[in-house]
């Protein structure tokens, strides 16, 4: 059986003291969370072997980690310094890099591999840009970004991916998919993870929905039947916000 997520993508947000304070109204809420909901917060790199022993009856995640080995990587952060901090989630694909950060299929694709290999639960983001989906090639690219991160796993492997659809239109803009559209390609990417590995990985697989996700369309977008969840942006910087979120499971 599939999981139910919420996880917080802060991105690139909070001085270290408001990550604090974040992080103890969190706890301070945590009494309220469904208790079949797993929570988890992505941090910045800088704040997350501080938070490992504060995140307490939630997962900490980092927001990307290397393509590459250990060694002489200037900048690089391994999946396995992460693990070894006890970070166990990690955030690879965001659009965001893929777009300002020129990250193509195949660097996320390795990315993937070394972060499951290092034993982290990978969140893995794919989502098309507004022209992709007025040109009606938007399953044609979701379906591509799914193929190369992903189809070299193994189905064991795949026990290590939440997948986030992130439709790159409605990121920080207001725009939400309608829940008729978010279902539309979570069904769509579950089939495809079915047609390649198993029904049974298909149904065991989580599929977050993350594009614009707030409180006022939290409860309908996770009442469909594809979506399991939120990757959350800007309401994950309110305790307040993203308890109601987590809450709309309940």
């Amino acid at each position: 059986m599939r999981s139910q997520i919420v996880a917080g993508n802060w991105k690139s947000n909070l001085t270290f003291q408001e990550a604090k304070t974040l992080i103890a109204d969190l706890q301070d809420l945590k009494g309220s969370f469904p208790d079949d909901v797993k929570v988890a917060l992505a941090a910045p790199f800088p704040y997350l072997g501080a938070f490992a022993s504060e995140v307490k009856g939630m997962h900490l995640a980092a927001q990307n980690s290397s393509a590459h080995e250990m060694g002489a990587f200037t900048g690089e952060v391994h999946p396995e310094m992460l693990a070894s901090l006890g970070v166990d989630h990690v955030i690879i694909g965001h659009s965001e890099r893929r777009s300002f950060f020129n990250e193509s299929n195949e660097v996320v694709a390795d990315k993937v591999k070394r972060a499951v290999n290092a034993g982290l639960n990978v969140f893995f983001c794919c989502g098309e840009l507004l022209e992709h989906r007025e040109e009606e090639v938007h399953f044609d690219l979701v379906k591509e970004q799914i193929e190369t991160g992903l189809f070299d796993l193994d189905e064991t492997a795949m026990k290590q991916i939440v997948i986030a659809y992130e439709p790159v239109w409605a990121i920080g803009t207001g725009r939400t998919a309608s829940s008729e559209q978010a279902q539309e390609m979570h069904a769509a990417i579950r089939s495809w993870i079915a047609n390649e590995f198993s029904e049974a990985c298909a149904e065991n697989t989580s599929i977050l929905y993350g594009g614009s996700c707030k409180p006022s369309n939290a409860r309908e977008l996770f009442a469909q039947k594809d979506v399991d969840g939120g990757l959350i942006g800007g309401a994950s910087l309110s305790a307040k916000d993203f308890a109601a979120i987590i809450q709309s499971f309940a």
